[in-house]
């Protein structure tokens, strides 16, 4: 990436400007305009396609743009589907990058039906089929976090049934998953624009259910995008939730692109959790409000941005 930096003194101090903010900030950073992109203080992790026109198409160059750029994580929901020499190519490119392994998804394929609602045994067997089949995939990219969103809402059934439905499922799931040391995150997703008719939708639902099946491999994703859509109060939603919390990820809304395209403060959100102790994963599970390289570029000015202080 070309930058060039003017520093100018003044009473409030020196100022930077450059070819973009992400730029300058990261030579401000380094104290060099030549130096490579200081890391972000957040773990946020990209996804394979987010920086294709910057990287090109090859999946570990890709993953070494995002390196080169500060990034130190990453995720990939369609990791179960890719060919075991790619995953091992990915994982093999991460550690020598020093990138960690953010969530892959569990239930790629099975989650979009009734099953943990009190599904019939052939849609609850094919979960627990689907838990088993990850645990591999998981160990090969050096993945602990597990994407799981618990299925569709029954039509007909009380909601205090599927709760209990669920609940005894999430815990079946826990066996499979705890003797290698692998955690699923609940995922609440939004009814209102993208995903009508899934039974988690609310992050006060994620905690009760966490609270009920009381494992460690039961945890929370907070997504701040689909939290802002349901019932926005974010910041007071994740404090409420904060112990059962284990992931979060990130968009603007509306739209489900970066920070700063939106109505979300991203800047109090992230530097409250990072207040709060959080140096997790900060998932990027959004697009990009504008195409090509000037689209790439304002991703990582976004969140440039945003980064803790």
């Amino acid at each position: 990436m070309k930058r060039r930096t003017f520093l100018a003194a003044g009473a409030t101090g020196s100022v930077l400007l450059g070819t973009s903010v992400g730029s300058s900030l990261a030579a401000a950073a380094d104290g060099d305009a030549g130096a490579s992109p200081r890391a972000f203080k957040l773990k946020f992790a990209p996804h394979f396609g987010m920086f294709r026109h910057s990287a090109g198409g090859d999946l570990v160059d890709q993953l070494q743009f995002a390196a080169d750029q500060g990034f130190r994580a990453w995720e990939d929901n369609e990791m179960k589907d890719r060919p075991v020499a790619m995953q091992e190519r990915i994982a093999a490119a991460m550690g020598r990058l020093d990138i960690e392994m953010g969530v892959i998804s569990a239930l790629r394929g099975v989650w979009n039906a009734v099953n943990f609602a009190e599904g019939d045994d052939g849609a609850r067997d094919a979960v627990l089929a689907a838990i088993r089949s990850i645990v591999p995939v998981a160990q090969r990219v050096n993945a602990k976090w597990l994407t799981v969103v618990p299925g569709l809402e029954h039509p007909k059934l009380p909601a205090p049934y599927q709760t209990a439905s669920c609940i005894e499922l999430l815990k079946r799931c826990c066996d499979i998953l705890a003797p290698h040391d692998l955690v699923m995150v609940l995922e609440p997703l939004n009814r209102l624009t993208n995903h009508p008719g899934v039974f988690l939708h609310q992050s006060p639902q994620a905690y009760l259910l966490c609270r009920a099946v009381d494992h460690p491999s039961c945890k929370i994703l907070f997504d701040v995008y689909h939290q802002q859509v349901t019932e926005g109060n974010l910041i007071a939603n994740i404090d409420r939730c904060w112990n059962e919390i284990a992931y979060f990820q990130s968009a603007d809304n509306p739209g489900r692109n970066e920070p700063g395209t939106g109505e979300i403060n991203y800047k109090n959100v992230l530097q409250h959790i990072y207040d709060r102790g959080y140096r997790g994963i900060v998932g990027l599970e959004h697009g990009n409000s504008l195409p090509g390289v000037d689209g790439e570029t304002a991703v990582i000015d976004a969140y440039r941005r945003v980064d803790p202080t």
